[in-house]
């Protein structure tokens, strides 16, 4: 059934909690985390002290703040409630969303902006001076929202639930430090996903891949009898020889893809970072021993040196998810019970579940009702996200 309706006051908690959330700067840093410093921004540290001051004042117990910067917290089971009946109630489960929002776009001074549709939603985006941090702001708001709407309710039976909201997910560093000591639950759900329905139980596997020429610097009047060798140039060649077919902004579905983000250097020396991805382990293997032919190449055009290193990111949570079949069959009654009909599609990207599914936590992904992720075009919709926040509610009276 719907328990968070539209209109209702809780919708209006829901959309207070996201605009509040969305005007707090918690912006990562790559460089930062990518040393081991986390959270790598001081700012994420600072919103998770707000979120936690936050849960304890609407009653959830066990709030703490890691020393990493996670927010970990809980509500107790509640055998009380009159829907339980005789009925034994489920296990425990966790609610996962993060508190950071990517660099790649500015995420500080956001201002929210509403417009009502034609179809009575309301629509929130920024002013398009910045990005809006739905992702994951939305997820954060759904869960805080849906969890005090269980409290509140007393009537409603059910098992404890956790929650955990992580920083550096955008860096690829949420889980380095995931409070495994505290959580308990064998399986969780992230909330970070996208359109209303979607449901995640897929996504890339993922590498991020750093390759380092080595030339040999020289004035340029007498480069040719110095005999230079020019990195930058030798980089530019490696980069340009990139399948263009395989380029994020050319490929969709279940494409996989090389995708260059960062280049630097000098004549001497000159690195690029790239980001591989591929839903198939089988075709990871295949674009890590291409891109080492296509550095090799290039390196040898110029009579340069190089050097190729991958770092797993993540891997596909599809294996592990299979193994929790009772997991996403209650995440699916939830869904119709709150009278959506669910849409699984892989994710072209990942989620901090993904890892934790790699760590024995089976964690599918759910909606969130944001879109345009990751640009100034970013906006979310009410609707969506209630109806969100409505399935957490089913997920834990089913």
């Amino acid at each position: 059934m719907k328990y968070l309706k539209k209109g209702s006051a809780w919708e209006k908690e829901l959309l207070a909690r996201f605009i509040d959330y969305a005007k707090t700067f918690s912006t990562s840093s790559s460089a930062a985390a990518d040393k081991g410093v986390q959270p790598s921004t001081e700012c994420q540290r600072d919103f998770a002290n707000k979120i936690a001051s936050e849960l304890k004042s609407l009653g959830f117990e066990g709030v703490e703040v890691t020393k990493y910067g996670y927010v970990y917290a809980f509500i107790p089971e509640n055998k009380k409630g009159g829907s339980s009946g005789k009925k034994a109630l489920a296990k425990p489960f966790c609610l996962l969303s993060h508190l950071d929002t990517v660099e790649d776009c500015p995420g500080k001074n956001v201002k929210p902006r509403l417009k009502k549709t034609a179809e009575g939603d309301t629509i929130i985006s920024s002013d398009k001076t910045t990005l809006l941090g739905a992702d994951d702001k939305a997820g954060l708001a759904e869960i805080v929202t849906a969890l005090h709407y269980l409290l509140a309710n007393k009537n409603l039976a059910h098992p404890k639930i956790e929650l955990c909201f992580s920083p550096d997910e955008e860096t690829g560093h949420g889980m380095d430090h995931v409070p495994l000591d505290l959580i308990k639950s064998k399986t969780a759900y992230t909330v970070d996903g996208g359109a209303i329905g979607e449901i995640e139980r897929e996504c890339f596997n993922a590498y991020k891949s750093e390759v380092v020429f080595e030339g040999k610097a020289a004035h340029t009047g007498d480069a040719r009898a110095a005999k230079m060798v020019n990195a930058i140039s030798t980089a530019a060649l490696f980069v340009q020889s990139l399948p263009r077919g395989e380029a994020p902004e050319t490929t969709d579905g279940r494409e996989g893809f090389f995708a260059p983000y960062e280049i630097s250097g000098t004549m001497e020396s000159a690195r690029v970072s790239l980001l591989l991805r591929d839903f198939e382990i089988a075709g990871m293997e295949a674009r890590k021993k291409l891109l080492g032919r296509l550095a090799k190449t290039a390196a040898a055009s110029f009579g340069a040196t190089v050097k190729v290193r991958h770092v797993k990111q993540y891997l596909n949570m599809k294996e592990g998810i299979k193994k929790a079949p009772l997991a996403e069959k209650r995440l699916v009654e939830a869904c119709r019970q709150s009278g959506i009909e669910p849409v699984f599609k892989p994710i072209r990207g990942g989620t901090d579940g993904s890892r934790l599914t790699e760590m024995g936590i089976p964690c599918p992904n759910i909606w969130t009702g944001g879109h345009n992720f990751h640009s100034k075009e970013e906006w979310a919709s009410l609707g969506q996200m209630l109806a969100a926040a409505d399935v957490l509610v089913n997920l834990a009276v089913l």
